[in-house]
C-alpha cells in the first residue's frame, strides 16, 4: 500500500467546516491533504506566539502560507502577541516539556482559535499539533476541549492524526515539499534547552533557517 493512501474522513456531529490551528508546515501537512483528499472544507489559522525569535516565525509561518496557498486554502494569520505569552509563562521558565508551561502555551493557541471560530461562523476546531510524536497528545486534546466549552455552539475534533499512517505521511511530504526543519519546539525556554541537550552531547547549536527537509535523507538511513 502507498504510504500516501488515506482514509476518507468526515467531520463529527454534522459539522459542515473546520478552523484547524496549525503550529507549522511539517505537521500540519498531511493533515492538510487529509481534509482535501476528504472533501472538508476548512481554513487554517496560524496562531504561536510561542515561537522565538522573530526570525524562526517568520520562516515558519510563510511554509505554511507556501503550502496553504499551494492548495487555495484560507490562510487566516494571527497576532504575533509575544509580550502575551511571555506574561503568562512567567515562572514557568524552567518547567520541562510536556509540562505546565506547555499547557499553558496550549491554552492560549486555542483560546484564541476557538475566539475566532466563534466569531467568524466556524463551529468546529481542531490542531495539528497532535501529529507530532514530540508530543503529548492527551495534553493537547485536553486543551483543546476546555478552550471550545468555553462557547456555545464550538466542538474541538480530537482525531488522532497519528494513526493509520498519519505520522510516516507526515515525513513523506516534508520531504517532497523540502519543508523547514525546526529543530525544536518553538519557544526560548526549547531553544535553550535543545542547545544545552546538544552541547552535552558534542553537537553544535541550533542554526536558525538552514536545515531542510529533503528526500536526499533517505540515503542517510
Amino acid at each position: 500500500m502507498s504510504k500516501l493512501e488515506r482514509q476518507k474522513l468526515s467531520l463529527p456531529s454534522g459539522h459542515d467546516k473546520l478552523l484547524l490551528h496549525s503550529c507549522c508546515a511539517p505537521c500540519s501537512g498531511e493533515v492538510m491533504e487529509t481534509l482535501i483528499e476528504s472533501g472538508i472544507d476548512y481554513s487554517i489559522f496560524f496562531y504561536n506566539p510561542n515561537i522565538h525569535p522573530v526570525k524562526e516565525y517568520l520562516i515558519r509561518k510563510e511554509e505554511n502560507i507556501r503550502f496553504a496557498e499551494k492548495h487555495n486554502i484560507e490562510f487566516i494569520d494571527a497576532d504575533y502577541d509575544t509580550d502575551n505569552w511571555f506574561a503568562r509563562a512567567k515562572g514557568m521558565e524552567n518547567e520541562p516539556e510536556k509540562g505546565i508551561r506547555c499547557t499553558m502555551c496550549f491554552d492560549m493557541r486555542f483560546e484564541r482559535t476557538a475566539l475566532y471560530a466563534s466569531e467568524h461562523g466556524f463551529s468546529l476546531i481542531s490542531s495539528s499539533l497532535g501529529i507530532s510524536r514530540w508530543k503529548n497528545m492527551q495534553q493537547i486534546n485536553d486543551c483543546g476541549h476546555r478552550a471550545a466549552a468555553h462557547y456555545d455552539g464550538i466542538d474541538y475534533w480530537d482525531y488522532n492524526w497519528r494513526k493509520s499512517g498519519g505520522a510516516v505521511r507526515m515525513l513523506e511530504i516534508s520531504k517532497k515539499e523540502e519543508f523547514y526543519q525546526q529543530e525544536y519546539c518553538g519557544c526560548v525556554y526549547s531553544l535553550r534547552d535543545t542547545n544545552r541537550w546538544r552541547m552535552k552531547n558534542g553537537r553544535d547549536r541550533i542554526q536558525l533557517g538552514v536545515k531542510f527537509y529533503s528526500n536526499a535523507m533517505d540515503d542517510q538511513d
